[in-house]
């Protein structure tokens, strides 16, 4: 706290501090930013948390299903489920924490979250886990946007890029670390605890947000319910990401039901437009677009969620499918990476003053580039340490992207449309990531299929090298006393299982060039930015 004098200089004779402003003025600023880091670290918590749970279930299927005697496609409710209530819920956390007021929100929808996943836990039934997922999902949609809008207003304008670092840390490391966390606790505990983890945690986070976080000064109250605003949301997102959850395991639109999402996403799209455009007060209110770099930076999120999601979801069935890595073993190949991105949000945090999201982004772009070139030189052979310098690059080209990016997007908002402006911007990034997933699944199998055809044309029985490899393989198991047909029958099975795998590393490498170009084609947007300077520091500095 500032040290209080009187000084005749002071207007009227009024007390001020030593550096001469209004003591009264700086009492106020000190009590309002005075607990912003214990802030910053209860909704990054709760964030965290939430996305932790979109992808920690993934390597527990198998067990489950094993559990309730479910196939693949019932228990694949437990994610789509989780998702799809999740990005409803998103872009309503605006409106939602307005209506309710900002701290009971966010109190209660931590513990709607933690008091889902006690029974998410404890379910006996498929259904029942399900159901509690769904449940799960609608609480922790809140938890991503309203906490990077409440990050906005807890620390100073000039401060404001070190809240959204420390947030954007969890929103990158989140979806990594998930996988291997689950896979850890599977193998030591049982299934039910990565459900469990969450109820310490959660309480925890619940607790610090009750005691430290304050409704936002510029937050309007709705004094109607826009029922079917609402109801069109829900159709609209939910229709597009089941069908991206379900595309590839139905054909696309060969599947009829598939279509049928398409359309139902299409025409309630559509008429949500409409319908919020044309009420006093919408549940979305898509009149803050009008912001060219508000737009464009919402935009860019689709294409960083596209590459982000889309290079984390490769990358582990890269590692653990072609060579046989446990969860745990992933996850210490990608932790260097994640660090690097932390590292780096830290540093771009605290120099936000100093940095141009307009610089800044294409390095990050350049050097995620350059990390998704080298990882698909990779090869059938290519060991843990080839992955090292690759990943530092893709998370330090990451870090360099998030915070700057996020603040110029925000950068011209008034500060009742920040709730609205960072539902959005989760919202097309949760989207474009589904999109990145839903693409790359559909084209690894095609990938994979075009490599092993062309690769096939040169293995064939008349071909003198491939009847050499046989030759030498089979001698190689009679030799260690198989019989000469079970040899030779063996040699066939081996040279196919390396056909195979030279086709999925071929696959990999074309994906990895996807993920890489995604950012570069998104760049062009920045054009469109007047200042990229982050909130607080630019020409519309509050």
């Amino acid at each position: 706290m500032a040290t209080i004098t009187v000084r005749p200089g002071g207007a009227y004779g009024e007390a001020t501090d030593r550096s001469g402003q209004p003591a009264g003025a700086r009492v106020v600023a000190d009590d309002k930013y005075k607990y912003k880091y214990l802030i910053a670290i209860a909704v990054t918590l709760a964030a965290v948390l939430e996305l932790i749970d979109t992808s920690i279930v993934n390597v527990a299927i198998p067990h489950m299903m094993g559990n309730f005697g479910a196939t693949l496609d019932e228990i694949s409710w437990i994610s789509t489920g989780y998702i799809i209530a999740n990005v409803i819920v998103i872009p309503l956390s605006s409106w939602l924490s307005g209506y309710f007021g900002r701290k009971r929100y966010l109190t209660y929808s931590i513990l709607l979250f933690v008091a889902a996943s006690f029974f998410c836990g404890a379910a006996t039934t498929l259904g029942g886990l399900i159901f509690w997922r769904v449940v799960q999902g609608l609480g922790g949609g809140a938890l991503l946007s309203t906490a990077q809008s409440t990050l906005f207003e807890a620390f100073p304008p000039k401060e404001v890029g070190i809240g959204q670092a420390m947030f954007g840390v969890g929103v990158m490391v989140g979806p990594t670390i998930g996988p291997t966390l689950g896979g850890y606790i599977v193998d030591n505990l049982n299934w039910p605890w990565i459900f469990y983890i969450n109820i310490p945690l959660g309480l925890f986070a619940a607790f610090m947000v009750f005691t430290y976080v304050h409704d936002s000064e510029h937050q309007e109250k709705a004094t109607t319910i826009d029922g079917t605003g609402i109801l069109l949301l829900a159709l609209c997102v939910g229709s597009l990401q089941w069908m991206l959850e379900r595309g590839e395991r139905f054909d696309w639109f060969d599947s009829r039901f598939v279509t049928v999402l398409g359309i139902t996403a299409l025409v309630s799209f559509v008429l949500l437009i409409w319908r919020e455009l044309t009420i006093d007060e919408p549940v979305i209110d898509l009149r803050v677009l009008t912001n060219r770099q508000l737009a464009a930076g919402v935009t860019m999120g689709a294409f960083l969620g596209f590459a982000l999601y889309g290079s984390v979801f490769v990358l582990p069935v890269f590692l653990q499918g072609l060579h046989g890595m446990t969860a745990n073993q992933t996850g210490m190949i990608i932790l260097p990476g994640a660090l690097a991105s932390a590292f780096t949000m830290a540093f771009v945090g605290r120099n936000s003053a100093r940095l141009d999201a307009r610089f800044t982004v294409p390095i990050g772009a350049g050097l995620f580039f350059l990390s998704m070139w080298l990882l698909s030189r990779l090869t059938f052979d290519s060991g843990a340490h080839d992955l090292f310098w690759p990943l530092v690059a893709r998370g330090v080209g990451l870090g360099l992207i998030f915070v700057p990016l996020t603040g110029a997007t925000m950068a011209e908002l008034k500060p009742n449309q920040l709730a609205q402006g960072t539902g959005m911007f989760n919202l097309t990034r949760q989207l474009g990531g589904s999109l990145g997933i839903a693409i790359s699944a559909t084209l690894l199998s095609r990938f994979t299929a075009q490599s092993r055809a062309l690769l096939a044309e040169h293995v064939v029985i008349g071909d003198p090298t491939t009847l050499a490899r046989v030759d030498g393989i089979s001698r190689m198991l009679i030799a260690k006393g198989m019989n000469a047909l079970t040899a030779k029958q063996q040699a066939l099975m081996i040279i196919d299982r390396q056909l195979q795998g030279q086709a999925s590393v071929l696959a990999f490498s074309r994906l990895y060039l996807l993920s890489g170009l995604a950012l570069l084609v998104s760049l062009p947007l920045l054009l469109l930015f007047r200042s990229g300077k982050s909130r607080g520091h630019g020409p519309a500095a509050h």
